[in-house]
């Protein structure tokens, strides 16, 4: 499963920028944004940051990257698309859009937070269950992965 985590991470990146575009959308019009709607549009922010934390910081940064850190806002994230997601659902409610635009982008907006919760759960069990076998990504794996001075020359 771990060979997947690469591409999970790039198709969950795409579906949270898509999500960043569709709830920025929604909120632009309302000067008093509902809250559930301007939460949706911190969990997209906020899973962009964490997606570049757990991509990038093993490949350019491994001595700061914390595998279990790592795990728990995972978690954390999982939680808020989760929550999120069934807010905001709960708050639209189940309407017939008949071609308007804003209902169809909440509607987007509902389907693209279900998926990237499903997605940052197969993260979430992928990197529990490397935790569980000691096999977390932490500073001394990046360490003793990367390579020597000696071996380059």
């Amino acid at each position: 499963m771990e060979r997947f985590v690469p591409i999970v991470h790039g198709v969950t990146a795409a579906f949270a920028v898509v999500e960043l575009g569709l709830t920025a959308y929604l909120v632009s019009p309302w000067w008093a944004t509902p809250s559930i709607l301007s939460f949706m549009l911190f969990s997209s922010v906020w899973s962009l940051l964490v997606l570049g934390y757990v991509f990038l910081m093993p490949l350019y940064y491994a001595r700061f990257f914390q595998g279990l850190a790592a795990l728990a806002i995972e978690s954390i994230t999982m939680i808020f698309w989760f929550a999120g997601s069934i807010a905001l659902a709960a708050y639209w409610g189940a309407p017939r859009c008949g071609g308007n635009k804003f209902c169809g982008s909440v509607e987007g907006v509902i389907a693209f937070g279900f998926f990237l919760w499903v997605l940052f759960s197969f993260l979430v069990l992928v990197d529990t269950l490397s935790f569980w076998h000691g096999r977390v990504h932490d500073a001394a794996d990046a360490a003793e992965a990367a390579p020597k001075p000696a071996d380059i020359a």
